[in-house]
């Protein structure tokens, strides 16, 4: 997730259309049912801007309902993550583990933005019955932040959750998911030349949403977000070839389950990003930037769906 300044995300305030499928390579058939659903009746919103985004944060934070547990992963300060669990009832006791969400938050790769503005929509899956793993880590603009410092931090942030086997999750049914910047990150982190996920861990599969997936081609672009590119890298793309070769999660094989969720209406990561990426990728109209962060729109109900597709999948 990228964020221009406050005087540009007026443009973002119109609500578009319903939420509509656009041919792309594959839908499953609970992606296809869950998309008509939306369409039919829906009174969701679309294109909603970061001030809704964050004021549903704000609006959390003075109801006291943030069920989180913050734990660290390492050392720095800002190696810790957020565990959210969803209430179990009487009934399930002991016996039900949830799911497992582990998400990385976008921003541009910048500090100024962190892991409050997605707080609303971890707990809005904690609700739905994932346990949520929603990493912080150093970002351009930190000490260690940048590449490949960022990268480093979310790895170690992934790793972590092997370290949850007491708390009531399933560690074989596990979703890699990542929004705008944090989608290219959990890209980068899912390749299964990390080899990560040991024992009986499972990925059930990786959701980017609005994720930046060829980061040479970003790089060129001329919205803050796009120009923010270099400063992560720590130069252009033909400064620093080889940490842009490395830095690209197409230089790696990644999951076969891995889908691409892009809206086209954002005007923050391009709908080519998904299209041309060469991965699975589904287009929702009239959907922006910050709808897959907010539980409120068509988009998040759209990535929902195919969440719970994965998790159900044997």
């Amino acid at each position: 997730m990228e964020f221009i300044h406050l005087t540009i995300f007026a443009i973002f305030l119109g609500v578009l259309s319903a939420c509509a499928d656009t041919p792309f390579k594959q839908n499953s058939a609970n992606e296809d049912k869950a998309l008509e659903s939306v369409k039919r009746g829906s009174t969701l919103l679309s294109n909603v801007s970061f001030e809704q985004v964050m004021a549903l944060n704000m609006t959390m934070l003075d109801e006291g309902s943030d069920s989180s547990i913050q734990l660290a992963y390492g050392n720095s300060p800002l190696q810790y993550g957020r565990l959210y669990l969803p209430k179990v009832s009487d009934a399930d006791g002991d016996q039900h583990k949830a799911p497992l969400v582990i998400f990385i938050h976008g921003g541009c790769w910048l500090n100024a933005y962190n892991i409050e503005h997605s707080a609303a929509f971890s707990q809005s899956l904690a609700q739905q019955g994932f346990a949520v793993w929603s990493l912080e880590y150093r970002r351009t603009g930190d000490t260690g932040g940048g590449w490949p410092g960022s990268l480093n931090d979310v790895l170690k942030g992934v790793s972590f959750a092997q370290s949850f086997r007491d708390y009531p999750i399933d560690l074989k049914n596990i979703v890699l998911v990542g929004h705008s910047a944090g989608g290219h990150l959990a890209l980068l982190a899912s390749s299964p030349q990390r080899n990560l996920f040991k024992g009986d861990e499972r990925v059930k599969g990786v959701i980017g949403l609005a994720a930046i997936v060829d980061v040479v081609n970003y790089s060129k672009g001329q919205n803050s977000c796009q120009t923010a590119t270099s400063a992560f890298f720590g130069g252009d793309a033909e400064q620093k070839q080889n940490a842009y070769r490395l830095g690209s999660p197409l230089s790696y094989p990644l999951l076969e389950n891995t889908l691409m969720l892009q809206g086209d209406a954002d005007t923050i990561v391009e709908i080519g990003q998904a299209s041309n990426s060469g991965l699975t990728y589904q287009i929702v109209a009239g959907a922006g930037h910050f709808d897959w962060i907010h539980p409120q729109t068509n988009a998040y109900q759209v990535f929902l769906s195919a969440l719970e597709n994965r998790v159900s999948n044997p």
